[in-house]
């Protein structure tokens, strides 16, 4: 945790820098993150009292587990959207509080402090004023009850959690406090938060309900807006809270792809490929396909629609044929399939048909793009920015201060890059899908529960 709190502080320091400009012109700072991060810290010192959890990290499958054998699962879809799983806050706080004495007395003495990166690095840049988060953030806790929007006291005794961890939760945009004068020389307000897929959402103006976007990273993520009333997923996805602003709420569908560019980067760090994450199209376009080459990225596990966290990464087809060329073509095609997968789900749920699908994170790959827009047969847009997740964050401040002075203000900036059209025959997309669906099927419950 302190070495996020370091990173991010030298990241506004190179963001003023690079912009040059000074604390004096900033209005406004927004907090954008990795909404499943999960850290704990001492109310007195500040000081993290363990390491932080990543969202990939599956330590508390077997909690999961035992929470599913005693029924559980569907009270906490029906409370807070999502599906029981080790991927959200909740049980990764439990482990932590069950495997160490000493931190689980003092959380019981109210002397611990939960968060995810946005009410760590907001408690810092406060000097500890301030302890809160936004509902889109407090909505991935599986903690949060998103149709009364408070944390849920069922919750909290189901997974032994004291009340007195958890921040307080606000809306995504207005002001919370102001950043320590020591820090930038003055005060600055913080005056947005949003998880980083529903920033990203919000900063690709998909304001509209059936808007979606998708975001290629680590991870896949793609969200859609469903408006005002919060949808009940019957196709594994989650419903989540996209943001709040004033007293309206909005809420989104969502499918998290737990493997996406980690296959790339596993290619890059662990395989040696390729240098960087930049070459994986210029080796993929060695070849014109696959060569019946899948890959299946559940390196932690299957995400949506799937949720199968036994299922590991396989890779099917291949042959003394194979070249390194096809096994970057099916790392790309891996992600648009999954994508693709969780999208055919949210028009099931939503009942709405998906027009246009806005791109963000890999967005320089156009190899993806184009073979995104052909498997799922909808236009796929980049928009002229790229960091859409930073943008929407900014969004939110900007509106809580005035900078600009509502969603339709802001629409104005929102500008198309590049659009990617399908042009590719059903009768070759049926075939990717059949041994696309036929891989997947394999790749799960690879590992025994009881190991």
């Amino acid at each position: 945790a302190n070495e996020i709190w370091y990173t991010q502080a030298s990241v506004v320091e190179e963001v003023f820098d690079s912009a040059n400009v000074c604390a004096d012109e900033i209005a406004a700072i927004g907090i954008t993150n990795q909404r499943e991060t999960t850290i704990l810290w001492d109310r007195k010192t500040g000081k993290p009292v363990c390491n932080a959890i990543v969202w990939q990290d599956r330590r508390s499958s077997k909690i999961c587990d035992k929470l599913k054998e005693e029924g559980y699962q569907e009270i906490i879809k029906e409370k807070t959207g999502l599906l029981l799983d080790a991927y959200f806050s909740g049980t990764k706080i439990k482990w932590i509080l069950d495997h160490n004495k000493d931190l689980r007395d003092k959380a019981d003495k109210g002397e611990l402090a939960f968060g995810t990166v946005d009410s760590w690095l907001i408690w810092k840049l406060t000097a500890g004023k301030v302890h809160v988060t936004d509902v889109s953030n407090a909505s991935r806790t599986m903690l949060y009850n998103i149709n009364t929007l408070e944390w849920d006291k069922e919750m909290l005794e189901m997974l032994n959690i004291p009340m007195s961890l958890l921040p307080k939760v606000s809306s995504s945009s207005e002001i919370y406090g102001h950043t320590d004068a020591s820090l930038f020389g003055r005060e600055i307000p913080i005056a947005g938060i949003g998880g980083d897929q529903q920033a990203a959402l919000f900063g690709q103006m998909c304001v509209e309900k059936g808007m979606l976007k998708a975001t290629y990273n680590t991870g896949c993520f793609i969200l859609m807006n469903i408006g005002d009333k919060p949808i009940k997923s019957t196709h594994n996805l989650v419903t989540t809270i996209a943001w709040k602003i004033g007293d309206k709420v909005t809420y989104a569908l969502e499918g998290s792809i737990l493997g996406g560019g980690a296959v790339i980067q596993w290619l890059r760090d662990e395989v040696n490929v390729i240098n960087s994450v930049n070459e994986i199209e210029q080796l993929a376009l060695t070849e014109k396909e696959n060569g019946g080459v899948y890959i299946v990225p559940a390196f932690t596990g299957l995400g949506a629609p799937y949720w199968d966290q036994y299922a590991k990464g396989t890779f099917w087809g291949l042959n003394m044929g194979t070249t390194m060329g096809h096994i970057a073509r099916a790392t790309l095609e891996s992600m648009v399939f999954s994508a693709s997968d969780v999208m055919e789900a949210m028009e099931k749920d939503s009942n709405m048909k998906v027009k246009e699908l806005r791109a963000g994170g890999m967005i320089s790959n156009k190899t993806l793009l184009q073979f995104q827009s052909d498997i799922f047969g909808v236009p796929v847009v980049k928009s002229k920015l790229n960091s859409m997740a930073a943008l929407g964050a900014a969004y939110l401040a900007g509106l809580a201060v005035g900078f600009w002075k509502d969603i339709e203000d802001i629409k104005s900036n929102w500008e198309v890059k590049e659009t990617y059209s399908a042009s590719m025959d059903s009768k070759k997309i049926n075939h990717y899908k059949h041994y696309w669906t036929k891989a997947v099927e394999r790749s799960k419950g690879w590992i025994d529960i009881e190991e």
